[in-house]
């Protein structure tokens, strides 16, 4: 690393003008702190070798993590072998697997009632059913808006931009504007009236209120994974497919027998992205529904939200204990996930 910054370049006195001045200051502040740099960098570089460098760059960034993510975690699962109330650690007993083992005092896991904690067993079965239904909805749409995206379109550009905004919104926005829309004096209603049709209340029947729940989820999260999908797609030479072309392959023979093997690697990191997310699902359902109508739509973050912060007594072990048994799971299906991906690519 040099500590002589390269010289700015001069212009013309005629030609200077407010821009050039500005960008020249620039320039002149931005090499001035690369030398400051070179200064500390250079002598720090000869003492710990050029080897080692990288982990210094590499340091803040796992102190970051270390303090905001592997100590909070860790600490989790401290909190989930401990009981009372009490907040602060040194004040917590410690009870062992108990707080599991409430979890899984159930007589049929199949059904919720004969479990001790019936609240997490139906937040457990909402969200296996929510997954499997917003994850498989979600990856082919997703899949299906690429490949249309990714051929020559008229507005491609725009429609690329419009799949890709809700990304951008917060799931409280996201959840507030369809929550407006769907409530009992919302837009829709107001549209089926206008229609001559009755009102639908949403929000207090399961079946409508679970559906849009994960109407709303793919709404909101499907451009970021067909932006992915898209990149995936856009990296597949073109030469293989008109070579698939002039052997007389139609267009969904080039998508079963090119698209599909060659984009399975992004395909597999999209479905791990999803599952991950889905199964964390809790605040566009909690702004959206509330967990309601009844336990239609309560998932296992809310559960473990209201047992640690909502509820009047505070069981943070038993909270704990939930939130250790959901990363578990988590865990098995991103490991099922990526060991189904690599038989894929030795098939």
């Amino acid at each position: 690393m040099t500590t002589k910054p390269r010289p700015a370049p001069v212009l013309p006195p005629e030609r200077v003008t407010l821009g050039a001045r500005i960008s020249h200051g620039f320039y002149l502040a931005y090499a001035g702190v690369m030398t400051v740099i070179g200064w500390v960098a250079e002598p720090l570089q000869r003492g710990i070798t050029s080897k080692r460098m990288a982990y210094f760059f590499v340091l803040p960034n796992l102190l970051i993590f270390g303090l905001f993510v592997l100590f909070p975690m860790l600490l989790n699962i401290y909190y989930a072998f401990t009981g009372g109330t009490a907040l602060f650690p040194q004040e917590r007993p410690f009870v062992g697997g108990q707080n599991f083992q409430q979890i899984f005092d159930c007589t049929n896991f199949l059904d919720s009632n004969s479990c001790r904690e019936d609240r997490f067993w139906r937040g457990f079965y909402n969200t296996v059913f929510y997954v499997v239904l917003q994850v498989s909805g979600m990856v082919a749409l997703a899949m299906l808006t690429a490949v249309v995206l990714n051929r020559s379109i008229v507005g491609r550009g725009f429609f690329r931009s419009v799949f890709f905004y809700p990304v951008l919104l917060s799931p409280v926005v996201v959840a507030l504007i369809w929550k407006w829309i769907l409530q009992r004096d919302g837009l829709l209603n107001a549209l089926l009236v206008s229609l001559g049709m009755e009102r639908i209340v949403f929000f207090l029947n399961a079946n409508w209120a679970v559906s849009w729940v994960i109407f709303i989820s793919i709404w909101a999260q499907m451009g970021f994974y067909t932006l992915i999908l898209l990149a995936g797609l856009q990296s597949i030479p073109k030469d293989m497919y008109e070579a698939a072309d002039m052997d007389g392959a139609n267009r969904l023979q080039s998508f079963r027998g090119i698209t599909l093997p060659l984009l399975m690697p992004t395909l597999l990191v999209v479905m791990v992205l999803s599952v991950i997310r889905a199964v964390q699902v809790f605040d566009q359902v909690w702004v959206l529904t509330g967990g309601g109508p009844g336990t239609a739509t309560v998932y296992v973050v809310q559960y473990i939200y209201e047992t640690a912060f909502a509820n009047q007594t505070r069981q943070f072990g038993l909270a704990s204990a939930a939130s250790v048994v959901l990363g578990m799971i988590l865990l098995v299906l991103t490991l099922l996930q990526l060991r189904a991906g690599r038989q894929s690519d030795i098939a």
